[in-house]
């Protein structure tokens, strides 16, 4: 199996630490998606796509830890009953906002990804497919508001 990044995240975002957990704790925050050159004829017909799936390597995080304390919750939890970062393959998805696609370049807003980020994959975000307003949560219906902003706990030492 071959996975290699088509690009790569630029966010305000310098570090693991302080960058909000979830698109929408983002409060806005800007970035830039650039994709490589040989790339680029892929974002034909993304325009018109108010969100889009961004799919990338966790490149900061910890080493895989099958039970962790999540960022909203403060008992510890089975890896995949979360969002944490530090998995067996550290892969992350987020749905931000589409603003602007200027040659390779994307504009787009709700990051919650640190600076420097290898890209591996664009999706559209389509509501008809991606949408489940009554789907279940798990532990996350009971978790509190919890931080907005991440902390150190899952980074690389």
């Amino acid at each position: 199996m071959r996975v290699r990044p088509i690009g790569v995240i630029r966010t305000p975002f310098p570090e693991p630490a302080g960058t909000p957990i979830q698109p929408p704790m983002s409060e806005g925050a800007e970035g830039q998606v650039i994709v490589f050159d040989e790339y680029r004829e892929g974002l034909s017909d993304l325009e018109g796509f108010d969100r889009i799936w961004l799919v990338y390597w966790f490149h900061c995080a910890a080493p895989a830890r099958m039970r962790v304390s999540p960022f909203l919750d403060s008992r510890e939890r089975g890896l995949f009953a979360t969002r944490a970062p530090c998995r067996p393959n550290p892969i992350g998805i987020s749905c931000v906002r589409l603003l602007a696609i200027e040659g390779n370049v994307l504009r787009v807003s709700e990051v919650d990804i640190v600076d420097g980020t290898p890209l591996l994959d664009i999706k559209p975000y389509v509501p008809r497919f991606d949408a489940y307003p009554n789907a279940r949560a798990g532990w996350l219906e009971d978790a509190g508001p919890g931080p907005h902003r991440a902390d150190a706990r899952f980074m690389q030492d």
